[in-house]
Parts: structure tokens; C-alpha cells; sequence
């Protein structure tokens, strides 16, 4: 399963991609309207630190602005992966954009009869939010076995990519179901590299190392 980094943070950019831990980065309005800058400025920075596939999302929402948008993006860089709302405007973009060449990956997906559309219009990426159905007292992670068995059953190309990650067992139960792709905030990506009991033994090594005689 590829991992992506969920962020505008220049910073943990950086960091997650020195762990190794980095195929591709998302971004959203949110995210990059912390930062301060531009989506432009920020996209053409995290194309200078990660070597793969960079979300970048369209703001409008008609057909021919989500288009434009779109193709302007898909300018900035090779990686560039145009982020396109799931709705029926949206899914007239992505069915353009893929004919045109243009990744896309389709956001705020909810329901698989969504994700079976959003297949059959060419998304390269689907983002299916199971924080978010979490939040509503649904089973996030139910939907992402029905997009799954769905998209096997009718051999689609478009990859599921786990958004609204919260916490590592996301990541674990999407790894076990067959998600291509989980895109992670930082702070769960350093939660999965920890465990108590690595902490201990590594206390337990250093303390014992003092005993040892010196050469």
C-alpha cells in the first residue's frame, strides 16, 4: 500500500519524506490556507521535496471552470494530480480531464454507487473520508471494503485512496483490506512508527551499555 502525506507543511514534508515513509502528497483549501501562501506557491514547493503524485484541488464548481482550473494545474508539474469534488459537474471534468491525459483525483466521496461513477468517468484516485463517515456514526472503513470489492469485481483502474485518516488502525484495516493508497497527516505517520515497548527496550539497551567495560 503507497503512502501518502496529507499536508501543506512544508516542514513535515520534509520530515516524512526523510523517513522514507513518502509516495505522494495531498493537499486541500484548508490545509494550504494555513500556510499563507498560494496553492501555487506551496504545490511548486512539495514537487521539489516528493517524487510522486501531488494532489492539487480545483476550487470551482461548474464544468468549465473545474476544467480550466484543471488544466492549469496539470501545468504546473508532471506529478500533478488535478483533486475534483464528487459531484455530477465534477464528474463531467474528470471524464474530460482523463481524455485530455490529466490524473485526477476525485474528493469527498461518501457512498460506493459514488465511487462506482466517479471509476466509470476515468478518476485516476478515489478518496473515499472514513474519519468523517467515523464522525457521523458510520463505518468509514465498511465503505472502503465495498469500493474495493467493486472496483475488483469489474476490473476498474482507479486506485482507493484512504482520506480522513484519524489514527493508525485506519491505516492498518485499509493495508488489510487492499486499499491502493492511505493518505496520512503527519502526526499519524509518526504514530505509526511508535510503540511503548520499543521505547523500553531501547532504554533498557542503552542503560545496560553503560555496564559494559570500555575497550
Amino acid at each position: 500500500m503507497k503512502i501518502f502525506i496529507d499536508s501543506a507543511d512544508l516542514g513535515e514534508i520534509r520530515e516524512a519524506a526523510a523517513m522514507g515513509a513518502v509516495d505522494g502528497c495531498t493537499t486541500n483549501p484548508s490545509l494550504i490556507a494555513k500556510t499563507g501562501k498560494t496553492q501555487r506557491e506551496i504545490i511548486q514547493a512539495i514537487v521539489e521535496i516528493v517524487d510522486g503524485p501531488i494532489s492539487a484541488e480545483v476550487l470551482g464548481t461548474t464544468y468549465d471552470t473545474m476544467v480550466a482550473e484543471g488544466r492549469e494545474l496539470a501545468k504546473i508539474h508532471k506529478n500533478i494530480v488535478v483533486k475534483i469534488p464528487l459531484i455530477t459537474e465534477g464528474l463531467k471534468a474528470v471524464r474530460t480531464l482523463t481524455a485530455e491525459g490529466i490524473k485526477t483525483n476525485v474528493t469527498l466521496c461518501f457512498s460506493p454507487t459514488q465511487a462506482l461513477l466517479a471509476a466509470k468517468a476515468g478518476a485516476t484516485y478515489i478518496s473515499p473520508f472514513v474519519g468523517r463517515l467515523d464522525d457521523a456514526s458510520t463505518e468509514g472503513m465498511q465503505l472502503i471494503e465495498q469500493i474495493v470489492r467493486i472496483y475488483e469485481n469489474y476490473a476498474f483502474d482507479t486506485e482507493v485512496l484512504v482520506a480522513s485518516v484519524r489514527h493508525p488502525v485506519h491505516v492498518v484495516e485499509a493495508a488489510l483490506i487492499g486499499a491502493d493508497v492511505c493518505t496520512i497527516p503527519f502526526k499519524v505517520i509518526q504514530q505509526l512508527a511508535y510503540h511503548p515497548l520499543t521505547d523500553l527496550g531501547l532504554a533498557k539497551f542503552l542503560e545496560d551499555a553503560k555496564k559494559t567495560p570500555k575497550a
